[in-house]
C-alpha cells in the first residue's frame, strides 16, 4: 500500500473515533463544512475539542469557521494540521492569532500494515481481557481510563457509554488481574482499518506487558472482523511499545492553539 494511503487510513480512523465517541457527551457538537471537521464538547481534553482537515477540498473559509465556532464556545481547543500535508493552512491560522503549541506536543499517527501476526504480543497468563457488554463493564473501563491517563473523570464519562456497545464497529475492553480492572482498550473499525484507542494501564500494574497485550487483543479482534490494517495516535510513553508491535509513524500532527484563551 502506498504511503499516502496509509496516512489516509490513519486519518480516517482518528476522525471516525473522535466524532463517534463524543456522541456520549450531551454537549457535543460535530460540524462538517468545506472539508473541515470540528469536534467541540467542552470536555477537559483537547482530542475532543479540536479542528481537523478532513478532505483535500478543505478551504481557508472552513478552517476559519471552525476556529470561530470554537472561540464562540469559549473552551480550550486546538487545530491539528498534518505536517507536510496541511501546511497551506499555517499562514491562515497565524493570521487568525493561533500559534504552534510548542515542542513535545506533536502527535504521531501510526499504522501497522500489513499487520505482523508474529509481532502481536502473547497474552499475559495473569491477565483476563473481557469485551464490555453491560453498564458495570463500562464503569470499569471508565475507571481504568481515568486512573491510567490521570485525566478528569468527565472525559471518560463523555466518551465511553452504553450506546457505544450498539455500534457494529466499536468494541470496548477491560483487562483484569487478580479480579481487579487494570487496563482498558477500545477498538473502532473503519472499513479495512481497526483503530486502537483508550489503551491505559493503572500505575501499579505497569511494566507487565498489559498495554501491549490489550493492544494485541484489539488488533487481533480487528483481524477476525476482516481488517488488514491497524491505526492509532501514540503518546511518547506508548510509542516504543507500538513500534515493537509492528506500528510505524506515517504522519505527525502539529497542534495550533489560541494564546488569547490563556490555556
Amino acid at each position: 500500500m502506498a504511503h499516502d494511503e496509509l496516512i489516509a487510513l490513519e486519518h480516517e480512523s482518528w476522525i471516525a473515533y473522535v466524532t463517534g465517541a463524543v456522541t456520549c457527551a450531551t454537549q457535543a457538537v460535530v460540524t462538517r463544512a468545506d472539508g473541515v471537521v470540528s469536534v467541540m464538547t467542552g470536555l477537559p481534553m483537547d482530542w475532543f475539542n479540536q479542528v481537523l482537515i478532513e478532505g483535500e477540498e478543505a478551504t481557508p473559509t472552513g478552517v476559519l469557521a471552525g476556529v470561530a465556532q470554537a472561540r464562540e464556545r469559549g473552551h480550550h481547543f486546538v487545530v491539528r494540521l498534518r505536517d507536510g500535508i496541511d501546511d497551506r493552512f499555517i499562514p491562515i491560522l497565524t493570521a487568525a492569532g493561533l500559534a504552534p503549541a510548542g515542542e513535545g506536543t506533536s502527535t504521531p499517527g501510526m499504522v501497522a500494515f500489513p499487520i505482523d501476526r508474529d509481532a502481536i504480543a502473547a497474552p499475559s497468563p495473569e491477565l483476563e481481557i473481557h469485551r464490555v457488554t453491560d453498564a458495570p463493564g463500562i464503569d470499569a473501563h471508565r475507571r481504568v481510563v481515568t486512573t491510567g491517563f490521570g485525566s478528569d473523570p468527565a472525559v471518560a464519562l463523555g466518551t465511553a457509554c452504553l450506546d457505544l456497545l450498539d455500534r457494529p464497529g466499536c468494541v470496548v475492553y477491560v483487562g483484569y488481574a487478580d479480579g481487579a480492572p487494570v487496563v482498558s482498550g477500545l477498538g473502532w473499525r473503519t472499513g479495512r482499518t481497526i483503530g486502537v484507542y483508550s489503551i491505559a494501564t493503572i500505575a501499579p500494574a505497569r511494566r507487565r506487558g498489559y498495554g501491549a497485550a490489550m493492544t494485541s487483543r484489539v488488533v487481533t479482534d480487528g483481524l477476525v472482523a476482516g481488517c488488514d490494517a491497524a491505526a492509532l495516535q501514540a503518546s511518547q510513553m506508548g510509542r516504543p511499545i507500538y513500534e515493537r508491535l509492528g506500528f510505524r509513524t506515517v504522519v505527525r500532527y502539529t497542534a495550533y492553539v489560541d494564546p488569547a484563551s490563556g490555556r
